[in-house]
């Protein structure tokens, strides 16, 4: 099975991610995408108006629904806080599937910043989603400095099971401006909507809420 990861808070889920998702879908011929909702991002520990964990995995179900997409809440059940450890777990736990991590190129220009980012490229292959104005500012950033002689032509990128890593490919997708600041400035309470219900994770399928 063939495997794309996007993890981040989900805070919440917009048709942004699913659009970008489905899109790499395609480019990348993958099977399907797991949405790795973050129980907590260490990144934005001081966030305000970061909802719940269950809201937000909610969020991310609702909006993956009739899509080979499944929004899990796998890192609160596997107890990893940092993506390298669990990306290092999803590897040794599924071991009959290829996994390739997505990311925006915001991500990418914040990338050092992540706990031994360096490991995370050794790890798996990187498909990297225009956004934006953030795609110069990522190429520009302190991470590619060591990540450019890891690029992959972007012809190449249905090879990537094939890769060695590091290696990093970007993809050109048209640019979708949604995003999850937008929705909660226009209603703030969106989490409400989420109160009360009975959630069930993807991939473990676990009855976490």
């Amino acid at each position: 099975m063939l495997t794309g990861l996007l993890g981040g808070s989900f805070n919440p889920a917009h048709g942004g991610h699913r659009s970008i998702s489905l899109f790499a879908l395609d480019a990348l011929d993958l099977d399907e995408i797991w949405w790795l909702v973050s129980p907590g991002n260490p990144l934005k520990a001081d966030a305000k108006d970061m909802a719940s964990h269950k809201a937000r995995l909610a969020s991310a179900k609702k909006m993956a629904r009739r899509a080979p997409i499944r929004a899990t809440a796998i890192e609160a059940q596997m107890g990893t806080r940092y993506t390298i450890d669990t990306l290092r777990k999803l590897v040794r736990r599924y071991p009959r599937r290829r996994f390739i991590w997505i990311m925006g190129a915001d991500n990418v220009a914040n990338f050092t910043r992540w706990r031994r980012w360096r490991d995370v490229a050794r790890l798996m292959p990187i498909a990297v989603i225009a956004r934006p104005g953030y795609e110069m500012h990522a190429v520009a950033g302190p991470a590619m400095a060591w990540l450019r002689r890891y690029v992959r032509r972007p012809d190449q990128q249905l090879n990537w099971t094939m890769w060695s890593t590091p290696a990093l490919v970007f993809l050109r997708f048209r640019p979708d401006p949604r995003s999850a600041t937008a929705v909660r400035q226009a209603n703030p309470l969106w989490h409400r909507d989420y109160d009360g219900k009975r959630v069930i994770g993807g991939v473990t399928h676990n009855v976490l809420y």
